[in-house]
Order: C-alpha cells, then sequence, then structure tokens
C-alpha cells in the first residue's frame, strides 16, 4: 500500500555519466530476490555524504565515515536484508571484508569502496554470500540501472524509489538522478533509510560536503513516519565532473543555484516517497508551520504534530479529532507560546482561531478534508516570519501488523 505513488519507469530515469549501476542476488537474507548492489565511479568523481546520528550506528556507517574521509571513492556496495548493525568488532570487520572484496574486483584499494547495509539489526552480515555476489554484480554494471537498483535496495518498500531531472548549467545539460529506501523506522536526524544522489556536473569537494548538508536538511531531515531513527541511515552525493562545464565553485553561484534546485527536486521527490510509502500508510500529511520566531520552533512544532500516535491514528480513521494537533502544538517545547495566537487550518479549513474553534467551522468540513488521502496541516504561531514544512503519514493496523512480522 501506498499513497498516491506509482513506481517509476526505467525510461524516466537518466543515465549519470561516471556512473554504472549492477545488481545481483546474493541471498544475503532470502532466495530468490536481486539483494546486491553495486555503483562504479569514474575516476575523478567527487563524493560526500551524512548518516544517522543515532549514536548506536552500524558498521557500515562507521566504515563510510573513515573512508570518505580518506577520499577518492570510486565504489558503492550495498546490500539490503540485513543491516550489519549491534554486530560489534564483527560487524566492523565484515563491511571492511566486503570493501576488499569489492576492491580486488576493480583493482582499487579497501578506502575507495564505501559499504552500505539495510535490513535486520543484530544477525550477522553473510560476507561469504556477498563476496560471491559480487562478480555478477560487477558484470552487470550498466549507466541505465537505475531503476534496478532501486528495486534492489528495497526491504519493506512497497514500490522502488528513483527519481531523475536534467537542468542546463552554462550552457551545458547536466543530469541528475537518485535511489532511496525506507518505509519504517523514518525519522529526521537522516532517520532505515538510504539515498543515493548521482550528477554529472563538476564541482569543488569541498563544496559537495556544504551541498549533501543542505539537500539532506530540505529532504531527507524533513520527513517522519514512526519518529525511530535508524542505525543505518545513510544519504550519498556523488558529482562526476562528467556534464564538460566549469567547475561549480559557489552554491551562490548561478550555477550553483540552478544545480542546488535540480538536486532539491530529485531528494525531496525521493524523501517524499519514503513517506507516501510508509509502512501501512493511507494518507500522506504535510505540516506547515508559519509565524514561527525561529525556523527551529517551526520545526519542534511540526514534528510534534506529525509524531503524534493521537493525531496518526485520528487521520487513519478520518476522524476531525484536532484538538489533539492543538495538544501536539502545546507540548512542542516553546516555553512563551501564546495559545491565543495560534490558528490551525485542514487545507482550506479555517479549524481554530485565537487558541480556540473557530466560530464558522463545521465538523463535516473536517471530515471532508480527513477523508483525503492527501492533507495539509498548517499551523500559525503568531510569533515572527519563520516557516517550516514536514511531511508524513498515518498509522494504521498494517504498520503494526507490517513491523510484528518483519524478521518472519
Amino acid at each position: 500500500m501506498s499513497v498516491n505513488l506509482a513506481a517509476p519507469q526505467a525510461s524516466d530515469l537518466h543515465p549519470v555519466a561516471g556512473v554504472r549501476i549492477g545488481v545481483a542476488e546474493a541471498g544475503v537474507r532470502k532466495a530468490g530476490r536481486k539483494d546486491l548492489t553495486v555503483l562504479l565511479l569514474d575516476a575523478g568523481a567527487a563524493v560526500a555524504g551524512v548518516f544517522t546520528q543515532n549514536r548506536f550506528c552500524a558498521a557500515p556507517v562507521q566504515v563510510c565515515r573513515e573512508h570518505l574521509a580518506a577520499g577518492d571513492v570510486r565504489a558503492l556496495v550495498i546490500n539490503t536484508g540485513v543491516a550489519n548493525a549491534g554486530t560489534g568488532a564483527q560487524g566492523l570487520a565484515d563491511a571492511r571484508a566486503t570493501c576488499a572484496a569489492l576492491a580486488t574486483h576493480l583493482r582499487l584499494t579497501p578506502e575507495q569502496v564505501l559499504p552500505f547495509s539495510t535490513g535486520v539489526i543484530m544477525e550477522p552480515l553473510p560476507v561469504d554470500r556477498i563476496v560471491a555476489g559480487l562478480p555478477a554484480a560487477v558484470a552487470d554494471a550498466r549507466a541505465d540501472h537505475w531503476l534496478r537498483a532501486a528495486q534492489a535496495i528495497m526491504t519493506t518498500d512497497t514500490v522502488p524509489k528513483a527519481a531523475s531531472t536534467r537542468v542546463m548549467i552554462a550552457g551545458t545539460p547536466v543530469h541528475v538522478s537518485g535511489i532511496a529506501k525506507g518505509a519504517g523506522m523514518i525519522h529526521p536526524n537522516m532517520a532505515t533509510m538510504l539515498g543515493f544522489v548521482a550528477t554529472d556536473a563538476a564541482v569543488d569537494p569541498a563544496l559537495l560536503r556544504q551541498a549533501v548538508r543542505e539537500l539532506a536538511d530540505a529532504s531527507f531531515n524533513r520527513v517522519t513516519v514512526d519518529g525511530d531513527t535508524s542505525t543505518n541511515d545513510s544519504f550519498i552525493l556523488i558529482a562526476t565532473g562528467k556534464a564538460g562545464h566549469a567547475p561549480i565553485t559557489s552554491l551562490a553561484s548561478s550555477e550553483g543555484q540552478a544545480l542546488m534546485a535540480a538536486l532539491r527536486a530529485v531528494a525531496q521527490q525521493l524523501a517524499q516517497a519514503i513517506v507516501r510509502d510508509g509502512e501501512g500508510a493511507t494518507k500522506f500529511i504535510t505540516v506547515r508551520v508559519e509565524q514561527g520566531a525561529t525556523a527551529n520552533e517551526c520545526l519542534k512544532v511540526a514534528y510534534a504534530i506529525a509524531h503524534s500516535p493521537l493525531v496518526k491514528t485520528a487521520f487513519f480513521a478520518s476522524d476531525p479529532n484536532l484538538g489533539r494537533i492543538l495538544a501536539a502544538v502545546g507540548y512542542a517545547g516553546i516555553a512563551d507560546l501564546d495559545q491565543t495566537r495560534i490558528e490551525l487550518y485542514l487545507d482550506d479549513v479555517h479549524v481554530a482561531t485565537c487558541g480556540g474553534r473557530h466560530p464558522a467551522y463545521r465538523e463535516a468540513d473536517g471530515q471532508r478534508v480527513m477523508a483525503q488521502p492527501e492533507i495539509t496541516v498548517r499551523v500559525q504561531l503568531g510569533r515572527g516570519d519563520a516557516a517550516e514544512t514536514v511531511w508524513t503519514c498515518d498509522l494504521s493496523h498494517d504498520y503494526v501488523s507490517i513491523n510484528a512480522d518483519y524478521r518472519s
């Protein structure tokens, strides 16, 4: 089940010069499905990443951070089925062994390979199966395999997540393509979510590190399904420099702004796809908080609403029990909040004014909006000019069933 989310078509996804992708069946956890992916990068590609802020981070996250610091990344290897988290020293050794095995095939050093894993936590990584599957994955590598990769990294996802766009920079066509996976254990702070976006634009490597943080904050750090921050979350940005234009050295330049707009569009499409495919989701909900004193307090209020099980179950039931939203605003942690200045809207329906029920509000109007598959909650705090947006979904019976049965 997903909310207005169609599976992408391979023909809609642009190849990115300098990136080849291969997938294979390694039998990491279950036989008969593609569960191993490699991304092979031409020399000179710049790579940057941001990762989960969960202190109990997975072994591949730890190894990725080490290898990114060393620079000159030439390959990524991704397995699904087993997260290699909560696996101690052996997990670190297994992640490094995976890197070493792929490096041997590609005549690289292990530090030039980034490992990623997603799946069940506290199970040992079957390194022998992954290593055995690497030759087939490398042999499968093609520039147009974005959709195959999106399918291969799925876990509880019901729809593969991929997006692509093209932009003109200095008269040169530049391509952006990306894939992501995630449906549960999704919460901001790089909440299990993986995202990979590549462009053939030429970007200064130091600038790419700034760009990936800004993109994460505008996309993957603005979604929540269940408030659980995963151990494995990773978002990687790749710029191969193959488009042929002069390198971008400032994100504030016209070229930098054009590229960031294209990258942001792809990242947000992927992030919203994760919410639309949230485990058991039947509603896609935009939470917009306006008139805050700061962006941070707007986010506090937005997340309080988006994380509330009472709010989320009310949306699932299409029940306009909207006092739950006001309660979430109140406990969001803004000490000097004046409730008499709060305005609440559901789409076009003005629900509350001056901290109380709007005189013209009728429950039938709230019911009409709540029954829709896509809903916007808008809160005005009456404190300033800041505004922020978060995307979330409802909480259904199926969410419990999916997570109760996840390991079976």
